[in-house]
């Protein structure tokens, strides 16, 4: 039988972190966009509230929530944070931060993971390249086994909060970084490593200036001759991208209550405006013409919120060891698929009905749609999302590029 109702603890959740995103977030989204970063009395505050890394071991300071709970908290803060940026940060290192703790070794765990959790350090992915990003099979960056260490070389670029890393939180942090170990075995031949950015040596950050989304910072990193312990394997040797897809699903599965989160929050705040303004005697919301736009945009949201929340809550499944990887696989990717597109279509159309106001800054709708563009791309683009679905719909021999 089907149930969508949330438990008592997970209501209790939901009002709190409501409560505080009302409070400390969405007063102050202009100023996120304004200066570029998240405020540090709000990262403060979700680390007060145990949001940082909540997926992670009690041992390390997580709360081991599970997928569902992750996207009800993600839902509240991309409700009042409609920039994206603070959903973005919280999405990342609770996807991650569950890959590095469910797959990483003790001792490397230890050194990080509690600063996550006290939001005093950044945990992300680093998989794109200059020249790679959906087709990870070739990837550059090589990491070469020796004496006890991985010495690394390559680049990574268009990554999240390498500027929080390097520049704004105490204890720096560090990447769940996509390697070869195995130059000539394709996707068999990708490792995970955990590589720390913050005054490592060999490593150069690269800073980029995004045209939306700006709280959270977007860069890269290059790597020369960089020495990794070997307890930084996450998981084996040659498993790493089996490991790593299991993190982008859980991600994708986040990003599609984000984004149609965030559509809601857009168009309850242009419903207030349809209300009030006035075209030829009546308030323009009753015109078939929006009001029917307006419809179809709601319906279409509410079915990609429940879409997410369904790829959530397959991946709980399997958490418990039910289900299967595949079909979780292909319901994160049709969650992903769908979410950006409509919530961009429907902030766009909200825009719209404000009229020349919507074209100004003092709109801030703008901080939505370029919010969540950016999740065209973020953790698989559009494409690769089709691809999937496809796949796993007609088999492998399907695959275009084999």
């Amino acid at each position: 039988m089907i149930d969508f109702e949330f438990t008592e603890e997970q209501n209790e959740i939901r009002e709190s972190v409501r409560a505080f995103s009302k409070k400390e977030i969405s007063p102050l989204i202009q100023e996120i966009e304004r200066n570029e970063r998240i405020p540090e009395k709000i990262i403060r505050g979700l680390s007060e509230l145990g949001l940082l890394g909540m997926t992670v071991s009690t041992e390390y300071g997580g709360l081991e929530a599970d997928p569902v709970t992750v996207g009800l908290v993600a839902e509240e803060l991309a409700s009042a944070d409609i920039t994206c940026a603070t959903p973005t940060f919280f999405l990342v290192q609770c996807a991650w931060g569950y890959i590095f703790d469910k797959y990483g070794r003790k001792n490397a765990k230890e050194k990080f993971l509690p600063y996550v959790t006290k939001g005093e350090a950044f945990i992300g992915i680093a998989a794109t390249e200059p020249d790679a990003g959906s087709d990870l099979a070739n990837i550059k960056t090589y990491a070469e086994k020796r004496d006890g260490k991985f010495i690394v070389n390559g680049e990574k670029m268009f990554i999240s909060g390498i500027n929080e890393i390097t520049n704004l939180l105490s204890m720096g942090g560090g990447y769940v970084t996509v390697v070869k170990t195995e130059r000539s075995s394709g996707v068999k031949g990708i490792s995970l490593l955990f590589i720390p950015v913050k005054n490592t040596k060999g490593i150069t950050p690269t800073f980029l200036k995004d045209w939306g989304r700006k709280g959270i910072s977007t860069g890269g990193f290059a790597m020369e001759n960089v020495e990794i312990p070997e307890e930084y394997l996450i998981g084996e040797e040659g498993r790493g991208f089996y490991i790593a897809m299991e993190g982008f699903d859980f991600a994708r599965g986040i990003i599609s209550i984000v984004c149609s989160s965030v559509a809601m929050s857009s168009l309850r705040y242009a419903m207030d405006y349809l209300k009030m303004r006035k075209a030829f005697g009546n308030p323009i919301g009753k015109y078939e013409g929006i009001q029917f736009k307006l419809a179809e945009h709601w319906a279409k949201l509410q079915a990609v919120r429940l879409s997410g929340y369904k790829a959530l809550w397959m991946l709980k499944r399997e958490k418990e060891g039910k289900g299967s990887r595949l079909e979780t696989t292909k319901a994160c990717a049709e969650a992903k698929m769908l979410a950006p597109v409509f919530a961009f279509e429907a902030i766009n159309d909200a825009i719209q009905w404000f009229g020349a106001f919507g074209y100004t800054e003092e709109c801030p709708l703008h901080l939505a749609l370029k919010g969540v563009r950016s999740y065209f791309w973020a953790e698989g683009t559009i494409e690769i999302m089709k691809i999937i679905v496809g796949r796993e719909l007609l088999g492998k021999e399907f695959i275009a590029y084999r």
